[in-house]
């Protein structure tokens, strides 16, 4: 069962509430984040003594003018092009940071791809299959949740596809 902290008995933050509900099991893992530190995932990563491979960030991309997810490993980079294919589309660019913060609900740093104001289309590194479990950020800088690849795409709907680089 879920190590259940008292703000996630409260509320917790849209994908704790969104994996609840969905009766998955999952892990939350808090640390305290550093402002100053170059890089949300590989802060985490380091934080909770996981593997970077393990660790993967969220990134909203746009693709042929529609916003769109990509989950990819934090020890790595979002290849936009193979992000654009996994979805059928021609060209993909990050998309402006205040749009993927209003769009998802979420600060940068702390996007989620669970519990997001407006749902998008998500893509999962294929690479997420090789672990057990794998972590995303559960909805604010300082705050992972664990969850097994599987349960992450399906509450995603995610399409899974070699969109990491690295």
């Amino acid at each position: 069962m879920a190590k259940k902290s008292k703000k996630q008995q409260s509320g917790g933050t849209p994908a704790t509430v969104a994996l609840t509900a969905a009766g998955v099991e999952f892990t939350v893992h808090a640390y305290e984040h550093d402002p100053s530190h170059p890089s949300y995932g590989e802060e985490a990563a380091e934080a909770m003594g996981v593997s970077p491979d393990r660790v993967f960030k969220t990134l909203v991309a746009d693709v042929d003018g529609a916003l769109v997810v990509g989950v990819v490993p934090v020890a790595g980079t979002l290849d936009l092009k193979a992000l654009a294919s996994a979805v059928g589309g021609k060209r993909a660019t990050m998309a402006d940071p205040a749009l993927a913060e209003r769009t998802t609900g979420y600060v940068r740093g702390g996007i989620s791809p669970l519990g997001q104001r407006k749902k998008l289309r998500t893509v999962l590194d294929a690479s997420a299959r090789d672990h057990a479990t794998v972590c995303v950020s559960a909805g604010r800088r300082g705050l992972e949740v664990e969850l097994a690849p599987g349960d992450l795409a399906a509450l995603t709907e995610a399409v899974l596809a070699p969109i990491g680089r690295g």
